[in-house]
């Protein structure tokens, strides 16, 4: 653990991670649940940073079967997800809490809207700068560094403040995974006339 800044809570059987446990990866993602053999199995979860979760059946340290929900409490479902589609474009708060008053726009599920600093992009999980190649999370603490392919997604995908992005999808970097979602699910910015 202390060459990967990852935490492990829990039991060992013969020097494995067995049993149930919290084990907390350094960019403060959190597993609760099963292991086995150092593996995520059986039942548990993953906490984001962001306020997300995910719930899943593991079997040696694959989802066999799992529910992703955002910190809003909407659950992202693969096969019948109509969240923000053609037919009804609200955003989810909008959904719970009604539409504002006429003359006042929600221009983003989060409302008010996180602030982009100049320069940077909103990438999901953190602001996106060019120059230094580097992602830090909404708290302004460094994430990462952006991989080369990392750097085009984030470019053409994720959203410059005072900019739209060109296309219908953006990225949401969760952990080191890339989900694909509808741009209206993340904290997008409108050109400004």
């Amino acid at each position: 653990m202390e060459y990967t800044g990852s935490k492990y809570i829990g039991q060992y059987v013969d020097g494995r991670m067995e049993g149930k446990a919290e084990y907390i990866l350094p960019t403060e993602t959190r597993y609760v649940g099963d292991m086995k053999d150092g593996m995520f199995h059986g039942q548990g979860t993953l906490y984001f940073p962001s306020g997300s979760r995910y719930d899943a059946i593991w079997d040696k340290g694959l989802v066999v079967k799992g529910t992703y929900t955002f910190a809003d409490g909407l659950q992202y479902d693969g096969e019948n997800w109509h969240y923000c589609d053609s037919y009804d474009r609200r955003f989810y708060t909008e959904i719970c809490f009604g539409l504002k008053p006429a003359g006042i726009s929600q221009l983003t599920n989060m409302d008010p809207p996180r602030k982009i600093p100049d320069g940077c992009y909103d990438c999901g999980d953190g602001f996106y700068d060019p120059v230094t190649r580097i992602i830090k999370d909404y708290r302004n603490r460094f994430l990462r560094n952006a991989d080369p392919g990392e750097k085009l997604r984030s470019r053409s995908l994720c959203v410059p403040k005072g900019g739209v992005s060109v296309t219908l999808t953006a990225c949401l970097l969760a952990s080191s995974h890339l989900l694909w979602m509808p741009i209206s699910r993340l904290d997008w910015r409108p050109a400004v006339p």
